[in-house]
């Protein structure tokens, strides 16, 4: 973007509107789910929003649209430099209706019932905005089977892929987290109560996970079960000295602490996770709208060309619209897709942590269910389940006609692993696609990468014999690059989706950014939202 002088001056084309004000605390450029949570909380906060994004739809990177409108989305080189890369869609035409289909951008996704996010809808009203259903079944690929996930007593105890044994010594271990987490949210600092409960002791907390569940004496299929389809780790834990990341037990605790206190927090939610009707597209739009409420100006297809420094500090003063407009502002939040120079933004103002550059995704469009008597299902392909190789773990989310995301009859698959390698990171995709339904066209590129696997194919049958796999009527994989959050004093670029399953990473970033900016000012306080009830977070999702 090129350095321009306030003196210039422009002409506003006629296919635009006016913009008045000119002068605004804040420009926002892009509706993603971070830039609209930021929009919404400056705007709570008595700042001055000026909310602008180049499309004609809401969400940006985070959006839900049409099935036609997503392919031209991740395809185009335009809209998206960068970005997406090795698109790649199967040889079947488009399921019709083919615009019946909303299609996230951010899929696999979904909301832990006592996450933050959750809380935040409420307190800044945009929970009026949005409504949820619930992900009512939990799998985990083991063995080339699929197998519930035990994530509760009832769930144990039922659970016929696991022996007497087997059920006790995982009953054993949530017990020995509850209390702990008990005692720790009590304020106590001593290793037992009174009341007979344990809390873990602080050495143990600071080892790996794999290490303290080794201490606990479980076995490799439950550790399995712990570490990949409760506690959601990404990468394979056996191996330390090859593991990209190795989760402590401290973060292990506080991860299956969220889950559990998800399950049961609404009456008519099944399980510990929600998902948004119509998308998660929905999400940012709920939180525009809650900056609208507050005085946020909103203009859609409307990008930002030119970023306005001043001549003689360099500093940034405003942007230029497309319209030729120019728009001041102390404040700018961009999009990931736009190009700063590094002159603008330093390289070691960077907020989020290093992360693998890049996430393989995959969409499918299938004729029923991979679980009969199940809508709405969360699947984890652990490390290893595909292929010897695997070194990441592979989720899966099916979504159904009653989150309105396709036409009865239909059901939406999504997939995505991290990866350092597109290709492989594809292979993986694929192969966690050809064990769950009939009828995959692999890639032509993914085949000639594909690790060969001892004993024969790397997709075992998912169903008893005598069952068949439902069919795959239309696929599309592709590579999403993994960008980080950065600001200097005056602007802040937010983060690409990145490749876990809820939001809370990009809510911390997001939170770290607003206080960049604004130092002191309390992000969408408990009273933000007009009718703001204390006890609907005790209510329904729905």
């Amino acid at each position: 973007m090129a350095e321009i002088s306030t003196s210039t001056t422009t002409t506003v084309s006629d296919n635009y509107p006016m913009i008045d004000p000119t002068s605004f605390d804040l420009i926002v450029s892009g509706t993603s789910f971070s830039a609209s949570l930021l929009a919404a909380a400056a705007s709570i906060a008595g700042k001055s929003v000026l909310h602008v994004d180049p499309n004609p739809f809401y969400g940006s990177h985070f959006s839900s649209l049409p099935l036609p409108s997503f392919l031209s989305y991740i395809s185009s080189s335009t809209s998206t430099p960068n970005l997406y890369s090795h698109v790649e869609t199967s040889s079947q035409p488009l399921p019709e209706p083919s615009r019946s289909f909303l299609v996230d951008l951010v899929g696999p996704r979904v909301l832990y019932c006592a996450e933050e996010t959750v809380d935040l809808l409420r307190r800044s009203g945009a929970n009026h905005h949005v409504e949820f259903k619930s992900v009512e079944t939990s799998l985990v690929y083991r063995d080339g089977k699929l197998c519930s996930v035990p994530d509760s007593r009832q769930s144990i105890f039922i659970d016929k892929s696991l022996g007497y044994a087997e059920r006790r010594q995982i009953w054993k271990f949530f017990q020995l987290v509850q209390s702990h987490i008990k005692l720790t949210r009590s304020g106590s600092t001593t290793e037992l109560s009174e009341g007979g409960g344990v809390m873990i002791p602080e050495e143990d907390l600071d080892m790996p996970f794999v290490e303290f569940l080794k201490k606990q004496r479980l076995p490799p299929k439950i550790r399995g079960l712990v570490l990949y389809a409760i506690a959601m780790t990404d990468y394979e834990q056996d191996d330390g000295d090859s593991c990209k990341r190795v989760l402590s037990t401290q973060e292990g605790i506080e991860t299956i602490s969220l889950y559990s206190s998800s399950i049961g927090r609404f009456p008519n939610a099944v399980g510990a996770f929600i998902y948004p009707m119509y998308g998660h597209g929905e999400l940012p739009q709920a939180f525009c709208r809650c900056a609208a409420v507050k005085g946020a100006l909103y203009v859609l297809r409307m990008p930002v060309v030119d970023i306005l420094t001043d001549k003689e500090s360099s500093k940034y003063i405003g942007v230029r619209l497309e319209s030729g407009q120019e728009i001041f502002s102390s404040k700018l939040i961009l999009d990931p897709s736009c190009q700063i120079p590094a002159s603008i933004i330093p390289r070691e103002n960077l907020v989020s942590s290093k992360l693998p550059s890049l996430v393989a995704r995959g969409m499918c469009i299938t004729d029923r269910s991979i679980e009969s008597n199940s809508a709405n299902i969360l699947l984890v392909f652990p490390p290893k389940s595909l292929h010897q190789e695997q070194l990441t773990a592979v989720r899966a989310l099916q979504l159904s006609g009653n989150v309105a995301v396709c036409p009865p009859g239909f059901f939406i698959v999504y997939l995505s692993t991290l990866c350092e390698d597109a290709v492989l990171g594809k292979v993986y995709i694929n192969s966690a696609i050809k064990a769950l339904f009939n009828s995959i066209e692999l890639s032509s590129e993914s085949v000639e990468a594909q690790p060969k696997e001892e004993g024969g194919s790397v997709a075992a049958q998912t169903k008893e014999e005598g069952e068949t796999k439902p069919t795959l009527l239309w696929s599309c994989t592709f590579v999403q690059e993994l960008r980080e959050a950065s600001y200097d004093a005056a602007i802040s670029i937010c983060p690409m989706p990145d490749a876990n399953l809820d939001y809370q990473n990009i809510l911390s970033t997001t939170k770290e950014l607003f206080e960049n900016m604004y130092p002191g000012e309390e992000f969408i306080p408990q009273n933000s939202a007009p009718d703001n009830n204390d006890d609907a977070d005790e209510g329904s999702p729905e």
